[in-house]
Formats: C-alpha cells, sequence, structure tokens
C-alpha cells in the first residue's frame, strides 16, 4: 500500500504519519500531477503499474488482491529523469518540452535549480499562456523557493496569483482551490488546515519521542478556523502615531513583505493580507527587544472593512534578535464593484544598527496593493 498527498510541505506529512504510527510509504504530489479534482480516491493497480481499478468497492479488495494479471505493457523504468538533455530538447522551443524541462527540475534539481524550473514554466506560458496545471506548477514553484535559502520578497504573492490563475482557469479544481483557502480568509475556509499540528506535537512528546520538526511553521492562516460572518474587534485603539511624527526607517533596516490572499478581491469578498518583516542582516540590524513590541497600524478606505487595524507582535525574552515577524488580518471590500486600491498601513518598532550600534524608534509605511475584481 502507498499513499499519495498533494501536499506543499512534505514535513508536515511526515510529522503526521508520526502522530498516527503510519508505517507505509507516502508519495509526494505538490503540483497534482494525478491532475485528481479531489481526494481521497482509491486506485488499484497490478505488478505491471497498470491501474486495474478507480474508486473502488471495498469488496472487491479481496478479488484484486488474489487475482494474476498477464504482463501486457513493459514494466516502467524506474530511475532519475536525465536534466540535461530535458534541457537540451527545450532547444525545440516547444511548450511540452519547456513543461517537461520544468517538471523534471522542479521535482528531482537541487534547490538551487527552482529559479530555472520558474523560468520554464514562464516559457511554457509564453506559449500556452491559458493553461491551467501550468499555471498551477508554477504557482508550487514560486512557493518552493519562497521556503528556501533562494527565496525571493515576491515569491509567495506569485504563487497566489498563479494558483488563482489557474482556479479561474478550471473553477472546478478542488486541489487548486484548497491551496489557495489554505492561506486566505477565514470566511472561505472549509475547515482548519493544521489545526492538528499542536495536538500531534503534545500527544507525540507524551509518548516520549521527538517530534518531526517542521521546515516551515504554519502560519496564522493555517490554523484559523472557517467564519460565517465578517468579524471586527471589539474595542478598537487609537491609531499610535496620528501625526506621522516618528521618524521614518529611512535606512531600510527592516524589510517588509506583503501578500494578499486570494491576488484578486470581487465586491463584497474578503482576503488575508499577510506581513513579513526582517531584518537587513547586510547591514547588521537587529530587533531591540527591550522596549515595546512592534506596532502595525491599517487605515482602511471608505467602505472597506479590517478584523482588526490594530495588531502587535511581542517581543522575545533575548534583549536583541534577529527573527523574522509575522502579522496577519484580514479585510473586506464594499458590496459595490470598485478599482483596486492602495490602503495605507504602517509599523512602528525598536531597531538597532550593528551589534553595538544605535538603538532608533522607526515607523516604515506599508502602503498595501489590493486589486478588486470587476465582477
Amino acid at each position: 500500500m502507498v499513499g499519495i498527498i498533494p501536499e506543499q510541505h512534505p514535513d508536515r506529512t511526515r510529522l503526521f504519519m508520526q502522530w498516527k504510527g503510519m508505517d507505509w510509504p507516502i508519495l509526494l504530489d505538490s503540483s497534482n500531477l494525478l491532475a485528481v479534482t479531489k481526494v481521497p480516491i482509491t486506485l488499484f493497480i497490478d505488478e505491471y503499474g497498470v491501474i486495474r481499478s478507480f474508486q473502488p468497492a471495498v469488496e472487491e479488495l479481496d478479488d484484486f488482491l488474489n487475482q494474476t494479471y498477464q504482463e501486457t505493457t513493459q514494466p516502467p523504468q524506474a530511475g532519475l529523469p536525465d536534466l540535461e538533455q530535458l534541457k537540451k530538447a527545450t532547444r525545440q522551443d516547444t511548450v511540452e518540452s519547456w513543461r517537461a524541462y520544468a517538471g523534471a527540475v522542479s521535482l528531482w534539481g537541487e534547490s538551487s535549480k527552482i529559479t530555472e524550473a520558474i523560468e520554464a514554466y514562464q516559457q511554457a506560458l509564453e506559449k500556452e499562456p491559458e493553461h491551467g496545471p501550468t499555471h498551477f506548477h508554477l504557482g508550487v514553484a514560486f512557493r518552493k523557493r519562497y521556503d528556501s535559502e533562494h527565496r525571493q520578497a515576491e515569491d509567495f504573492q506569485k504563487a497566489v496569483e498563479h494558483w488563482g490563475k489557474a482556479l479561474d482557469i478550471d473553477p472546478n479544481q478542488y486541489i487548486w482551490r484548497r491551496r489557495i483557502q489554505q492561506y486566505g480568509p477565514r470566511l472561505d475556509k472549509p475547515y482548519s488546515f493544521y489545526d492538528w499540528v499542536r495536538d500531534a506535537r503534545r500527544e507525540i512528546e507524551a509518548r516520549g519521542e521527538i517530534p518531526a520538526q517542521l521546515v516551515v511553521e504554519p502560519g496564522g492562516a493555517e490554523f484559523a478556523y472557517p467564519s460565517e460572518s465578517f468579524q471586527t474587534a471589539e474595542a478598537i485603539k487609537e491609531e499610535p502615531d496620528l501625526g506621522g511624527r516618528i521618524f521614518r526607517d529611512e535606512k531600510n533596516f527592516i524589510k517588509v513583505e506583503t501578500t494578499v490572499v486570494p491576488s484578486v478581491v470581487a465586491a463584497g469578498e474578503t482576503a488575508r493580507v499577510h506581513l513579513v518583516f526582517r531584518p537587513n542582516l547586510q547591514i547588521k540590524a537587529h530587533w531591540n527587544n527591550e522596549v515595546d513590541d512592534l506596532v502595525f497600524w491599517v487605515d482602511p478606505p471608505e467602505g472597506w472593512q479590517v478584523d482588526n487595524p490594530y495588531l502587535t507582535v511581542a517581543n522575545p525574552p533575548d534583549v536583541v534578535s534577529q527573527e523574522t515577524r509575522k502579522v496577519e488580518f484580514e479585510l473586506r471590500s464594499p458590496d459595490k464593484p470598485g478599482a483596486s486600491v492602495t490602503i495605507p498601513a504602517y509599523a512602528l518598532y525598536y531597531v538597532c544598527e550593528d551589534i553595538t550600534g544605535t538603538c532608533l524608534y522607526r515607523r516604515q509605511d506599508i502602503p498595501l496593493q489590493v486589486r478588486v475584481s470587476s465582477r
């Protein structure tokens, strides 16, 4: 028995298997190469690699296991793809050659080659821009690079955009829809995607085991539960820098990344905004944790709503640190269709120059670009 799971992060599957005591092989299909539109499905595959039944009834299992099949085709040859030959084939400049090379590099290439996969997928889309699977595969590659040491600031947003484009082309694709909902707003969630992680770790530790480590920890959206209505904070605090008097972070001590999920918001619908704050390690910037927490303020334009305009990130116990900090919030667009907007927002934080440098209180303005659908 072999399982196949369409999960972006394989380490999370490893943790789940440890928690449930699953000891059979699980294969990862992040790009949904099986092209299934829903899960779970069951396949009966004979010893020659031939699918004998799709979604069989439980009663069919014994007959399948007890039957001997005649060899009808040559057994598939195991082995890794020849990346060099596939790369040479792209000289033909066909959509098939670019897709084949992109898929092989994304799956089997070294992490440093993920950019080559992205570029190959982009070449394929230039030739066939309305091919849904290629958009989805490209989104997977962008997110894969975002989670690696080769990350680029806009990778997460680009992943969401291509997943959204894929779903626009084929709105019946359950797998593609779930990948967006994983990071999206509560009103569009079918369930909490990773609420089980806390229980898994606790129960594994109670057994005297060490839980499998996660390369990428689930974020707030991935823990969030569905909601039937857009909820706002009961008590709204005053704007922390109403007059705009705090000096701006002109030296770029903190780099900020923003991602809106979904990438296009329809009238009356919601989106979840992800913000990531990273100290600029090139100038040895770091957080000063001896004073106040990081504060984030968003000021929605007329007709827009946010669930909480005033958010904070608590300081860790260390006096100084260089960790990544994250903020997530949800917004709702006006009921009537409108133009894309820029939503004013800013962050306030204490940051230091170099190890023995001056510690400063700074503000960074973060205009949030939100694309609005005309439909």
